[in-house]
């Protein structure tokens, strides 16, 4: 899909070498849904979000969670203004297209509470005002593995289950970080990207995603994946009805960048660790051998692939 190439190829002047990465954001953006961005510090994470939402022409805000910040400070507040008498809103950073959730992980549970709601509703409820979030809206979340024991609240599984996908950016090869060196040695590269993609264009996306098509043999194939993760022996808590939801729109997502109509095994199959991986929890004995990701992958090796692929 050009739209897809274009994206790749603008994002490509700011992070260098993530071309599958920015492929899956895209996919994200046009099934609603969110992205938890787990990697090391440094590794681009904040500058992803920022790069993305200005391609996109999207209103973009950041909340730096520690453990002080407070729900109201997410959702946002009623004021008492004393020069007109009276309560006023002030919506919260919520409030925008794409919101950089930095460091989830640090803030308090009741805190990360607070985000389920907007995640899920796509709404905040403020001293009993409901209010409407704009559209498109979407949560980039970031957490850092290395300090999963120090200071920080583990996301529970309902709400990792909320997001849609979860990305490892990883660091780079030795050619890429040249490639980061020689790119930022003498300028700014995210001034210089361009908007490729208006919020009526997104909102058309979405609706045209929907449309591509599952045969009765990929939708099996895909809930038999389902079910291997909750009668597997490694796994104590298998995958909800919303990740499998999740995979199929995902599936569809990919279909509908390679300019298909219908789905096939091989978009399941490629989509499945990227969703299903933090939908699950290890056994003690499974997560002393595998990671979850590994146990996604088994799980697909043992589930027969149809030959019907296509939708008639």
């Amino acid at each position: 899909m050009e739209l897809v190439k274009d994206l790749q190829r603008e994002l490509g002047k700011v992070i260098i070498g993530k071309d599958e990465v920015v492929e899956l954001l895209f996919i994200s953006l046009i099934n609603k849904g969110h992205v938890l961005l787990e990697s090391v510090p440094g590794t681009g994470k904040t500058m992803l979000a920022k790069s993305f939402a200005k391609m996109v022409d999207a209103e973009f805000n950041r909340i730096q969670f520690t453990p002080d910040v407070l729900p109201s400070d997410v959702t946002g507040i009623q004021f008492f203004n004393p020069q007109k008498h009276e309560f006023q809103l002030r919506p919260g950073p919520v409030m925008t297209n794409i919101l950089l959730a930095d460091e989830v992980n640090r803030a308090t549970p009741r805190t990360q509470s607070s985000l389920l709601e907007v995640m899920e509703e796509r709404q905040v409820t403020i001293d009993g005002e409901t209010i409407s979030l704009p559209s498109p809206f979407m949560v980039m979340a970031t957490q850092n593995p290395i300090e999963s024991q120090q200071g920080t609240f583990p996301l529970p599984e309902a709400q990792m289950d909320r997001f849609f996908i979860q990305l490892d950016l990883g660091y780079p090869t030795i050619e890429e970080e040249q490639q980061i060196l020689q790119t930022y040695r003498e300028g700014e590269p995210l001034k210089e990207l361009k908007v490729l993609f208006t919020k009526d264009k997104i909102e058309q996306l979405q609706q045209d995603v929907k449309k591509v098509r599952l045969s009765s043999e990929v939708e099996l194939y895909l809930l038999h994946i389902i079910h291997q993760t909750r009668n597997h022996d490694e796994i104590e808590l298998g995958v909800s009805p919303r990740g499998a939801l999740a995979l199929m729109r995902a599936a569809q997502g990919r279909a509908f960048i390679q300019q298909r109509s219908f789905v096939t095994p091989e978009d399941i199959k490629k989509m499945a660790p990227y969703v299903l991986s933090h939908r699950i929890v290890l056994s003690m004995e499974g997560s002393l051998k595998k990671t979850n990701t590994q146990v996604i992958n088994d799980v697909l090796k043992m589930i027969p692939v149809p030959v019907e692929a296509a939708v008639k």
